[in-house]
């Protein structure tokens, strides 16, 4: 299993916008600049994110982004689940819409419990790491 460029710009991004939580917005272009992410590219995920409800966009010559949410509020689980929808270890158990997607030989698979198990964990660990705990704070 390996994390898309998208989902780890998502989460770059965000952690950009909580290590200047409270400070007012951030210009995209200083986002990009910090990141090394293309700004055309960063706008993108920002329409992402704003969508599913992690940042507010604010007009004007002093505009930007700001977190819609506290950093602890947000897990970097939700965060790569927006960026690039649910998390599955394997093919077979991944979603078809809103239904899970159900593999021909689902019924006799000795592995889909591994397989269910191990997402399980992956998503536990995820959603259990917020904004909060990987932001830069001051003086370290």
């Amino acid at each position: 299993m390996k994390l898309s460029q998208r989902g780890r710009y998502g989460v770059l991004a965000l952690q950009d916008l909580a290590n200047e939580y409270g400070t007012g917005p951030v210009a995209l272009k200083s986002i990009a600049e910090r990141q090394d992410i293309s700004e055309n590219y960063l706008e993108q995920l920002m329409g992402t994110l704003k969508k599913a409800g992690f940042v507010n966009s604010i007009r004007g010559a002093q505009g930007g982004y700001i977190l819609a949410k506290e950093p602890v509020d947000i897990s970097i689980g939700e965060i790569i689940v927006a960026m690039e929808g649910p998390i599955a270890f394997a093919d077979c158990m991944q979603m078809d819409g809103d239904a899970p997607y159900v593999c021909a030989k689902a019924a006799s698979c000795s592995r889909r419990d591994v397989w269910d198990k191990i997402g399980a964990r992956i998503n536990e660990v995820l959603n259990s790491i917020t904004l909060e705990e990987i932001r830069e704070k001051p003086g370290k």
